[in-house]
């Protein structure tokens, strides 16, 4: 028996190791026949491909890959799409915001001319750089290459990272970085601003006057190239991000979404109102607004702006954006916490939510894909289904209903 279970653990260890192997050898050959004919359409240089690819190797404990025959990630692995309450601990966001109002001082005429330039406000610049890499403080080790090669291989968008992997050596091959310069995020994100390859090219900006956008040591170009990318996105000088709201319950949270946006007025005039009892400020009054529910009926709610989409150009998740727009006014005003609190929600794997997802696509409704991220499309779309089944809209997926929608 010991003798058999030798042999069945060294089995397993060697199908094990030739899996890897073979997976492996797959990534080689995709990078030799699919990423490097792009990389020389692109300019690239054989010697700056060799260089940059180092020994080509996988590495397969980056979060969110999908091996070949997998279609999503079973795990959710980020706290925006699982634990909402998680993400906005307040040792988190207070850390941020007393190190902004700090940092808010310190560069206040850099701050002041970058508004102009660009018309976003110093405080959602300083809230996005806290966010993204702790004012320069975090350590971003991972080999940009190895990472953007591994996720154009076997992410569930290696059309996208694809082109990110092109754009990095793209980078290198101008002269923008070198190799060893190239560290990034799991997700391959570069720099203070964390920003992909392709951001880095299309927004990155020269503030200190070297000729070169560094995104890794300088402070100027750092903040300067994140108030470019939001204007390039469309931020609206003078207009905030939203407001924190109630909504009565008469309010269905299906209504949710900017494809539903009404004047401000009109909200007020369903009963929405400002939490904190204030009125909304007259300029905005006849302005769209939207509807945003990021936990359903189990978390605080919001009517947004514009701006909060522009945000999410940055990061798509919903809670990113509304984390950087309250980060930045306590920063500026010295405000508290949501006057909501966050309910509990069911952890829930990806592919539970996916699953989900393509059954109430069968049923017509639009979920904005079957990626396993509840965003707002999916969210409404349960409240949706819930009404029309007699149960009272929550907007947001549970253990119940993933049985309960087939």
């Amino acid at each position: 028996m010991v003798r058999l279970a030798i042999v069945m653990i060294v089995f397993m260890f060697g199908a094990s190791g030739s899996a890897h192997a073979d997976l492996q050898g797959q990534y080689e050959t995709f990078l030799e026949n699919t990423i490097w004919p792009k990389a020389r359409s692109a300019g690239v240089s054989r010697a700056t491909f060799d260089r940059a690819m180092g020994q080509k190797r996988l590495n397969t404990d980056i979060p969110g890959l999908v091996r070949p025959g997998q279609s999503t990630p079973q795990r959710i692995r980020q706290a925006e799409f699982s634990a909402p309450a998680r993400y906005f601990n307040e040792n988190n966001v207070g850390a941020i915001v007393a190190q902004g109002r700090r940092l808010a001082a310190q560069h206040a005429s850099m701050l002041a001319a970058l508004e102009r330039r660009y018309g976003v406000p110093g405080r959602i610049i300083l809230a996005i750089w806290g966010r993204e890499s702790a004012f320069g403080r975090v350590d971003i080790p991972h080999d940009a290459f190895q990472v953007l090669g591994t996720k154009a291989f076997m992410s569930t968008r290696p059309e996208l990272f694809q082109g990110e992997l092109v754009a990095a050596l793209a980078m290198v091959e101008r002269g923008m970085a070198t190799p060893d310069q190239m560290k990034s995020s799991w997700a391959g994100a570069l720099g203070q601003p964390q920003f992909l390859p392709t951001s880095y090219l299309e927004h990155a900006v020269d503030v200190d006057g070297d000729r070169r956008p560094n995104i890794w040591t300088s402070v100027p170009d750092t903040l300067g190239s994140i108030a470019a990318y939001l204007n390039h996105f469309g931020w609206q000088p003078g207009r905030d991000w939203g407001y924190e709201v109630t909504v009565p319950a008469e309010i269905s949270c299906s209504f949710e979404g900017p494809d539903q946006g009404l004047k401000i007025r009109d909200w007020e005039a369903m009963g929405i109102a400002r939490i904190s009892g204030r009125p909304f400020p007259d300029a905005e009054r006849d302005r769209e607004g939207y509807l945003l529910m990021p936990a359903g009926r189990s978390g605080p709610a919001f009517i947004v702006t514009p701006n909060f989409y522009v945000l999410k150009q940055y990061n798509e998740s919903d809670l990113y954006a509304l984390f950087v727009g309250h980060a930045a006014d306590r920063i500026e005003w010295g405000t508290g916490r949501f006057k909501a609190s966050w309910g509990r929600v069911d952890a829930l794997y990806r592919s539970e939510i996916a699953a989900m997802q393509r059954v109430l696509e069968g049923k017509g409704y639009d979920v904005g894909g079957a990626d396993g991220l509840p965003g707002f499309k999916t969210r409404r779309s349960i409240g949706d289904w819930q009404k029309r089944n007699g149960q009272a809209p929550t907007c947001f997926p549970s253990k119940a209903l993933v049985g309960a929608i087939r």
